[in-house]
């Protein structure tokens, strides 16, 4: 994931915004660690944003609950997205990307219906591995992520994404993408 936000968010923030992505050692570990990430920031003026995999959770439960660590934290304005069901479904919201990352022709595979919807995909990752065997996690994300097109996107999970860091950075044009 940090690999993909270092690469679309530079794309997407004004230019006077600066980011900083943490990774985590897995979804136990960020949660663990949100409350005093977010209630040990000193620094004024800076907006949270906190990104998980839905992966095999109710969606609306652990957005619930990772709101609920931001509120304890004191951080009620954290942005908080849930990807759909893991990263992979981003990537495979744009069938470019990964053709251009990996020099693939995948013009067969991409009018499927089975793809129209990769938010749906009980396993992104498995489904992109079947399209490019060599598709390994972060090899893979960074040669996908430069070539993502923030418009063209059919990952709902990746619309409501943009869609909120622009909102959180006073972008109201960004409405447009969901």
């Amino acid at each position: 994931m940090k690999e993909v936000l270092e690469v679309i968010l530079p794309r997407i923030l004004p230019r006077n915004i600066v980011f900083q992505c943490i990774a985590h050692q897995g979804k136990s570990h960020l949660k663990k660690s949100i409350k005093n990430k977010l209630a040990g920031w000193k620094e004024p003026d800076v907006q949270f944003v906190i990104v998980h995999d839905q992966d095999c959770a109710d969606c609306f439960a652990l957005k619930e609950e990772l709101h609920a660590l931001a509120n304890e934290a004191r951080r009620p304005d954290t942005l908080i997205r849930i990807v759909c069901t893991e990263l992979e479904s981003w990537f495979l919201g744009d069938f470019n990307a990964i053709e251009k990352g990996f020099h693939a022709s995948l013009a067969t595979k991409r009018r499927k219906a089975f793809f129209r919807n990769p938010d749906s995909l009980p396993n992104a990752k498995q489904e992109l591995r079947k399209l490019i065997p060599m598709y390994q996690q972060i090899t893979g994300s960074r040669e996908i992520a430069q070539y993502m097109d923030i418009a063209a996107n059919t990952s709902s999970s990746f619309k409501a994404f943009i869609k909120g860091v622009r909102r959180l950075c006073g972008d109201t044009a960004g409405d447009v993408y969901a």
